[in-house]
């Protein structure tokens, strides 16, 4: 087994394996200076050094060494999670049975990128986390399986993502044994069901005067910490909001159908 990282759900889903008694042959994450800004970027040194690990840093998945590394330890199935560069084919077949994802939606729904963003800013009532195994397509994959996470009209990006870490180390203790013995049910994707979100961009967090009430909220909770924030152009200067609250009557930023207040906020520029 080997595990490809540089965000804290891979982290997690690391510890979990060795707290349940699993073994890992080998490491692979981003060298140091690749993806410093990216949200959520951890390091494998220590856990590598803890563990007795051999820890590969790249700069790109299909670079030529790592597959030179998954032969070499003689790799059963590689877990690629919090990863943004796309497997192809040779290390999909490098493995001995190949690769395995997660993705931070109810695949086949919300494919592609931005996931947890995406998700409050379309104000849907449940997501969730689908393992699957990862294939030449983007999230399509066959299910190995998923959990489902219920969302309210208050949750924030920040507890949204608690709650996604939470359950890639849900799902890594409930198939590890399955996957380590060659035991799972794969599941095809329905097709009918398929939905694909776009990539996020820091820009596309600014709050307009055009917005409704709902839409300025769901924006600012979508956006909060780990990602970029919210923010509101005023002059010369950037408030850059963290969380907020509408008001139907008063407040500093006028909606389309009220106001907005920001609470947690910082003023750049």
């Amino acid at each position: 087994m080997a595990f490809a990282t540089c965000v804290q759900l891979g982290l997690s889903c690391i510890e979990q394996i060795f707290e349940i008694g699993g073994d890992l042959h080998l490491l692979i994450t981003l060298k140091d200076e690749k993806a410093e800004t990216k949200s959520g970027r951890i390091y494998l040194d220590d856990i590598a050094k803890e563990q007795n690990v051999p820890l590969l840093k790249i700069n790109n998945i299909n670079d030529k060494e790592v597959i030179e590394a998954l032969t070499e330890h003689q790799i059963d199935w590689l877990f690629i999670i919090g990863w943004s560069q796309i497997a192809k084919v040779e290390l999909l077949n490098t493995p001995t049975n190949g690769c395995i994802g997660m993705h931070p939606t109810l695949l086949p729904k919300g494919r592609g990128r931005a996931a947890i963003p995406w998700a409050i800013i379309k104000g849907l009532k449940k997501t969730g986390v689908t393992m699957f195994k990862l294939d030449e397509g983007v999230d399509t994959g066959e299910i190995i399986g998923l959990g489902v996470i219920e969302l309210d009209d208050k949750i924030t990006a920040t507890e949204l993502y608690n709650k996604v870490n939470e359950m890639h180390i849900e799902l890594i203790a409930k198939y590890w044994n399955d996957i380590v013995n060659n035991r799972m049910t794969l599941l095809k994707q329905n097709e009918a069901e398929i939905t694909e979100w776009p990539g996020r961009k820091p820009e596309d967090g600014e709050i307009l005067t055009s917005m409704t009430m709902d839409e300025a909220d769901r924006m600012i909770r979508a956006v909060t910490h780990p990602y970029p924030g919210a923010f509101y152009k005023y002059g010369d200067k950037v408030l850059r909001i963290w969380s907020a609250r509408v008001d139907a009557r008063e407040g500093e930023i006028k909606l389309s159908d009220g106001y907005l207040v920001p609470v947690d906020f910082q003023i750049e520029g």
